[in-house]
């Protein structure tokens, strides 16, 4: 049985781990050729391995390193078809008087400057293929702002504003642009997002998600998948709560 993404070529920022890695996991599984990319080599080279892949080490908020990933993906793939911005960043949750102005550069670097920078430098590349996919991870945080995070939220709404605008720019080009907005997921980024992971403080989070649990890898994964495959073929412009019905 053919894939879904079969002979499609996919590269996915911040895929050493978390939601990317099963992202990259589940398009490979659906017969993609998957670049996988990472500020950590090694997470990079361990997921690329699993699924036979190629790795990529690489700073997404460095403008020569973002456009030097997708060329050496074209140059390997022949080609891209789809794009993944993936890769985030997070301060600790804390009131906005005590965030630093580093953390706040390294906010919108990673999460609006890199979406800019790879975009700007793909699309062309993924018109050349007759269009295709760009899939910008943003968050419920946009859509359901908490306090304690508040320029993460405005980056993330950034990305969604770009997306939507992003879709109508580039559907002469048959270039569908969508958002994915994940509840808190069981990642590495818990405590910084929540402040605190105990039990207790988990346990009053999850009351707030109708579904009684948060995000996992495999549920961004099967929406990702679905936003890149050509049953959406009619979709662009979407940002897609995958939140368990959180922000309801």
């Amino acid at each position: 049985m053919t894939g879904r993404l079969e002979g499609k070529a996919a590269l996915i920022t911040g895929a050493g781990s978390g939601f990317g890695e099963g992202i990259a996991e589940r398009f490979a599984a659906e017969g993609a050729k998957v670049c996988v990319v990472d500020l950590d080599a090694d997470k990079a080279t361990a997921v690329a391995s699993r699924i036979d892949g190629l790795s990529i080490a690489a700073d997404v908020s460095n403008t020569a390193q973002c456009r030097g990933m997708i060329d050496h993906t074209v140059k390997k793939f022949g080609g891209l078809d789809i794009l993944v911005n993936n890769a985030g960043f997070a301060y600790p949750n804390k009131p906005m008087a005590e965030v630093t102005e580093a953390e706040y550069d390294r906010v919108f670097a990673v999460n609006v400057k890199a979406v800019f920078v790879a975009c700007q430098h793909a699309a062309p590349l993924i018109a050349r293929r007759g269009g295709g996919s760009i899939i910008n991870t943003a968050s419920t945080a946009a859509l359901r702002p908490r306090p304690g995070l508040t320029w993460y939220n405005a980056s993330k709404g950034a990305v969604v504003t770009a997306t939507k605008s992003m879709a109508l720019e580039y559907a002469g080009d048959n270039i569908r642009v969508n958002a994915l907005c994940p509840v808190l997921g069981q990642t590495g980024l818990t405590r910084t997002f929540l402040g605190d992971d105990s039990p207790e403080r988990l346990e009053s989070f999850m009351k707030t998600i109708p579904l009684g649990r948060m995000s996992m890898p495999l549920d961004i994964a099967n929406a990702a998948l679905f936003l890149a495959s050509d049953e959406a073929a009619f979709i662009t412009g979407v940002a897609l709560e995958i939140d368990g019905g959180r922000c309801v």
